[in-house]
């Protein structure tokens, strides 16, 4: 997989955990509707998921190697 920044990653992450416990919390609330609870709910799962999807890419990407063809060679 192509390397990600890692501020890029996680903003995404904590975009994605903020928002799926935000959606669990209102989707098992009597805010929502009760046709719309199920719903609301399982999108905040979804949503928590792929913060866990993301932390995982967070935790597991390698450090980006420095380009060796732009570096120019000391001579001496």
């Amino acid at each position: 997989m192509r390397y990600i920044e890692p501020t890029r990653i996680k903003v995404l992450m904590m975009m994605f955990f903020g928002t799926g416990i935000l959606g669990i919390i209102i989707g098992l609330s009597p805010i929502a509707g009760k046709e719309q609870t199920m719903f609301i709910t399982f999108m905040g799962v979804v949503n928590v998921g792929l913060g866990a999807f993301f932390t995982f890419l967070f935790l597991t990407q390698e450090a980006k190697a420095p380009d060796k063809r732009k570096k120019k060679k000391k001579r001496d």
